[in-house]
């Protein structure tokens, strides 16, 4: 039987008899991983074990934000040390090729890290441009301030990633980078035109359309929508992330419990689903709304069904990795510019 198309977090450490039960009975898709949920390796992989057997399927996808900086959920000591993306651009700046196998490295790093967890989707790269203005929401967790350089850097990210066990997922499409309020909090809106849209902040997810996985963003363009954020417009989607990006794999929601939407997490996720979106991400662990959410869902068949498969077909076996020369290596190639 089919899953549903959403993906869920959980409460604490372990799942509780309703987590259990819940999941048991609404088949989501896949669990998302966050700082409350973490203690120890151990305990992470039993977490995602209790997860995939409540659902019975053992390539479950297990999800979390491990991009590195500030937005790095599992820390030092339980997981190395990983510096925000802006560092590889700053290293790009000097020495692109240095640049591109350091972040490749340190994606391999970051994949078999979380693979040796149970965790088998990492939520990376952020494909946003920079924009003067913008919130510290994207900060340092952008690669840089030029559409090319943003480009390859992902791509690089995306290569090692794969090679370290986990699955990509590019993020906030179709372009972050404009907002100058924080979409966890507030409705970001972006007056740019579609021509300089097209020219700059689209550009690197066009040039990454083939990702596997993409994740929206809360942001209204006016230019394409005056009404409705990119996650719940049809004209978005449709027109842009899908027409003139290119993408054709699998849509994720930014979390549906973010303040940026108004109403209801099922009055969302229903939304998000008609304008086009495969899957719905809920995080924040609370019971009452992952069950709106899960009653919003419909079960996962078609093409969505079609682009999640050829998805969890590029994660192969876990291949034994040298942590420590990993990172040592991305670290030289850092230094070696005073990044």
């Amino acid at each position: 039987m089919a899953t549903r198309a959403f993906i869920s977090g959980c409460h604490g450490l372990a799942l509780t008899p309703e987590e259990r039960a819940f999941f048991r009975d609404a088949e989501p898709w896949g669990l998302i991983l966050f700082g409350r949920n973490i203690e120890s390796p151990d305990q992470i992989r039993s977490l995602c074990g209790q997860f995939r057997e409540a659902v019975g399927r053992s390539g479950a996808p297990v999800l979390i934000d491990q991009e590195g900086g500030r937005v790095q959920r599992i820390r030092p000591p339980l997981a190395s040390a990983h510096p925000a993306a802006a560092a590889y651009g700053r290293l790009y700046e000097f020495d692109p090729q240095a640049a591109l196998t350091a972040a490749r490295l340190g994606a391999e790093l970051l994949g078999a890290e979380l693979s040796s967890l149970g965790v088998t989707v990492d939520c990376l790269p952020v494909l946003d441009l920079p924009a003067q203005g913008m919130t510290d929401a994207i900060g340092d967790r952008a690669y840089a301030t030029a559409p090319e350089a943003i480009a390859r850097l992902g791509r690089a990210v995306i290569d090692g990633l794969l090679a370290g066990g986990a699955l990509p997922v590019v993020k906030h499409m179709p372009g972050h980078g404009r907002a100058t309020v924080d979409s966890h909090f507030h409705l970001p809106r972006v007056s740019a035109d579609r021509a300089t849209l097209e020219a700059t902040d689209f550009r690197p997810f066009r040039a990454l359309a083939d990702a596997p996985i993409g994740m929206t963003g809360h942001i209204v363009f006016e230019a394409i929508d005056p009404e409705q954020p990119a996650t719940l417009s049809a004209a978005v989607i449709g027109g842009i992330i899908r027409g003139q990006i290119g993408f054709d794999g699998l849509l994720l929601t930014d979390d549906l419990s973010m303040k940026a939407l108004s109403g209801g997490v099922g009055d969302s996720a229903a939304r998000a689903f008609a304008a086009g979106c495969d899957v719905a991400l809920h995080c924040n662990g609370a019971m009452s709304e992952m069950l709106e959410v899960a009653a919003a869902a419909p079960r996962l068949e078609g093409r969505s069904a079609d682009r999640a498969a050829r998805a969890l077909a590029l994660l192969g076996p876990r291949a034994e990795v040298d942590v420590a020369a990993l990172a040592a290596a991305r670290d030289q190639l850092l230094e070696s510019a005073s990044v």
